[in-house]
């Protein structure tokens, strides 16, 4: 499965999870690996890669860190909308 595909599947799943629940990255990769059968790594790099774009964000709270999909105007704010 070519990386693009993967990446496609991570943002549907985070776009469908979008404001039920906090993904932690290990959560999103688990998901996509039983979905994709990919292994973890290739999910992994795909999931990094969408953060290094500004596709996905990390967010910090309560301890924890999370992965979500930015709003509007944090991607403003960064200059990647």
């Amino acid at each position: 499965m070519e990386q693009s595909e993967i990446q496609e599947k991570i943002f549907a799943y985070m776009e469908q999870m979008k404001g039920k629940k906090k993904l932690k990255e290990k959560d999103v990769i688990k998901k996509i690996v039983a979905d994709t059968e990919e292994d973890k790594d290739t999910v992994k790099k795909a999931l990094r890669a969408m953060i290094d774009v500004g596709k996905l964000m990390y967010s910090y709270g309560g301890g924890a860190s999370s992965v979500e999909i930015p709003s509007e105007e944090y991607l403003k704010e960064k200059g990647l909308l």
